[in-house]
C-alpha cells in the first residue's frame, strides 16, 4: 500500500472544491492554483511503484485474517485470487503519463492565470477536476470506477468549454453533452455485461477469468460488451464518428483550456485502448477494427483540416488526426508497436499543447482566429512565431524533435509486422500534416498584415513564453533521448503481448 498513489487523485479534487468555494477571492485562487498545479507533475516522480487497495483489502490470498474460517470451496477457488475493492495500479507507464498530464495541467493553469486580469475560480476548478478524473482513469484497475471518472472528465470538458465564453461555445458544449448522454450509458451497459458474465469489474480479475477458462470467451454477451465499450472509447477520444465534435470542442475553448482538453482525449484513448487490448485481445477483429478506425481518423481529420479557415479548427483536426498514430501502434499489437503508440501518446500530448498555447498568442494579441483576416504576426511576435514553427515541425515528425522518434518506431513496427502499407500511409500523412500546418503558419505569420487587423498593445505574457519554452525543451529531450519515455512504457507493452 502506497499512500501517495491516491493523493494523485485526492489533491487536485480537494483543490478544485476549495477553488469553487473561494471562486470570488482572486488572490486565493491564484496562490492555491499555482501551488497545487506545481505539485501535480512532482507527486508521480516521488511516488514508488505499487498498488493501493481502496478499503485496505487486496485479495483473500493476501489477507489471511479475512480468509480465516471461510469454507474451503472459497479459499481453494479462484475467489481466493479476486480483488475485493477498487485497486489503483501505479507502474512506470502510469508514472510517465501522469507526469506529462501534470506538467501540461500546470502550464495550462499557469498560462491562464497570466493571461487574464481576474482569475476564474470556476475555470480553475474545472481544470483541476478534469485532471483528477484523468489521473484516476490512468490509475484504476476497476472498470466501473473508470466509468465514474469517465463521466466526471466528460462533464469537466463541457464545463471548460462553457467557461471559456467564446461565441458558439454553449452550443458546442450542448452537442457534446447530448452525444455523451448516448455514449456514456452504452459504456456503462458494456461494463454491466462484463460484470454479468464474469462476476467482476476488476480488470485483472476479468482477464484471469478469461485466460483460465472460468468464462467462455466466445460468449456473445462478451462480444456485445466489447462493442459497447469500444463505442465509449471512440466518443471519449474523438475518433470517428466523433472527430468533428471533438475538433469543435477544442476550437470553442480558450487555448490553454484546449491544450488540456486534448491531453484528456489522448490519454483516454491510450488508457481505454490498453484495457480493450487486455480484455478483448483474443478477438482477432478487435485489432483490425482499431487499425481501420485509426486510419479513418487520420485521413478524415487531415482532409477536414485542409478545408478550415479557423486556426483553432485546423489545429483541432490535426490533433484528432494524430490520434490515429496511437491507434495504429495499439492495433498492430506487437510489443514494439504498442511501445511506439504509447510514446506517440506522450509526444502528441506535449506537441498539441505546444501548438494550442502557441497559436493562442495570436488570439491574445488580435482576438481573431480566422486566417483570412490575419497576417504579419512574425514582426509583432517573432519569438512566439519561432516557437510555433518548431511545434509544427515536431507534429510533422521532423528530426530531431520527439514525434520523429515515435513515428519512426511505428513505421519500423509496421514493417516488422508485415504491414508495410501502414508505414507508407504514415509517411504520406505526415507530409500532408506539415503542409497543412504551413498553410496556417504562412497565413498568420508571413503574409502581409491586413489593414483592418487590430493588434493589442503590449507584449505576450512571460508565463506564456515560459510554457512554450518548457514544452519545446520536452520535445527536444524526447527527440534526442527517446529512451527517457520508452523505458517507462516497455513494461506495459510487453505485458499486453505475453
Amino acid at each position: 500500500m502506497n499512500p501517495l498513489i491516491p493523493l494523485m487523485v485526492i489533491i487536485p479534487i480537494t483543490c478544485a472544491l476549495l477553488l469553487n468555494l473561494f471562486h470570488t477571492k482572486d488572490r486565493i485562487v491564484k496562490i492555491l492554483s499555482i501551488v497545487v498545479a506545481l505539485a501535480l507533475p512532482i507527486i508521480p516522480l516521488v511516488t514508488t511503484y505499487g498498488f493501493h487497495y481502496v478499503g485496505g483489502y487486496s485479495t483473500l490470498a493476501n489477507s489471511p485474517t479475512l480468509a480465516q474460517g471461510l469454507p474451503a470451496f472459497i479459499t481453494n477457488s479462484a475467489l481466493n485470487m479476486f480483488h475485493m475493492g477498487i485497486v489503483y495500479s501505479f507502474g512506470s507507464a502510469q508514472q510517465i503519463l501522469i507526469f506529462i498530464l501534470g506538467l501540461i495541467a500546470f502550464l495550462a493553469i499557469f498560462t491562464s492565470l497570466s493571461e487574464t486580469k481576474k482569475a476564474s475560480g470556476v475555470y480553475a476548478f474545472l481544470m483541476f477536476m478534469g485532471t483528477a478524473a484523468m489521473t484516476a482513469i490512468l490509475l484504476t484497475d476497476d472498470i466501473f470506477n473508470l466509468y465514474v471518472f469517465f463521466e466526471i472528465a466528460a462533464m469537466a470538458q463541457v464545463g471548460i468549454v462553457v467557461a471559456s465564453k467564446i461565441k458558439g461555445s454553449y452550443e458546442t458544449a450542448l452537442k457534446y453533452m447530448i452525444l455523451g448522454s448516448i455514449a456514456s450509458p452504452l459504456l456503462l451497459l458494456g461494463v454491466a455485461l462484463l460484470l454479468g458474465v464474469t462476476g467482476n469489474v476488476n480488470i485483472t480479475d476479468i482477464v484471469y477469468s478469461l485466460q483460465h477458462g472460468l468464462v467462455d470467451p466466445k460468449n456473445p454477451v462478451l462480444l456485445m460488451a466489447c462493442a459497447l465499450i469500444t463505442f465509449g472509447w471512440l466518443y471519449a477520444s474523438g475518433l470517428p464518428p466523433f472527430h468533428t465534435i471533438k475538433s469543435d470542442i477544442y476550437s470553442k475553448a480558450l487555448p490553454h483550456g484546449a491544450a488540456l482538453l486534448q491531453v484528456f482525449s489522448v490519454f483516454t484513448l491510450a488508457a481505454l485502448g490498453v484495457i480493450i487490448l487486455r480484455i478483448f485481445s483474443y478477438l482477432a477483429f478487435s485489432k483490425v477494427f482499431i487499425i481501420a478506425i485509426s486510419l479513418a481518423a487520420m485521413i478524415l481529420s487531415i482532409t477536414m483540416a485542409l478545408m478550415q479557415t479557423d486556426v483553432k479548427r485546423i489545429i483541432g483536426y490535426l490533433a484528432v488526426g494524430e490520434l490515429g498514430y496511437i491507434g495504429l501502434g495499439l492495433g498492430i499489437g506487437t510489443a514494439a508497436s504498442i511501445t511506439a503508440g504509447l510514446f506517440q501518446a506522450v509526444n502528441e500530448a506535449v506537441i498539441t499543447a505546444f501548438l494550442f498555447i502557441g497559436f493562442g498568442t495570436i488570439l491574445y494579441k488580435t482576438k481573431e482566429s480566422d486566417i483570412r483576416k490575419l497576417g504579419g504576426m512574425m514582426a509583432e511576435a517573432p519569438k512566439a512565431a519561432l516557437l510555433v514553427f518548431l511545434a509544427g515541425l515536431a507534429m510533422a515528425g521532423v528530426p530531431p524533435l520527439n514525434a520523429f522518434q515515435s513515428k519512426l518506431m511505428l513505421i519500423q513496427s509496421s514493417l516488422s509486422a508485415g504491414i508495410p502499407e501502414l508505414g507508407i500511409i504514415m509517411i504520406l500523412l505526415s507530409i500532408v500534416t506539415f503542409m497543412t500546418f504551413m498553410k496556417a503558419f504562412y497565413a498568420v505569420y508571413m503574409r502581409p498584415k491586413p489593414r483592418e487587423l487590430e493588434i493589442k498593445e503590449g507584449k505576450i505574457p512571460k508565463a506564456t513564453i515560459f510554457s512554450l519554452v518548457v514544452l519545446l525543451i520536452v520535445c527536444i529531450i524526447l527527440g534526442l533521448f527517446p529512451q527517457v519515455a520508452t523505458g517507462f512504457l516497455q513494461g506495459l507493452a510487453n505485458s499486453l503481448v505475453i
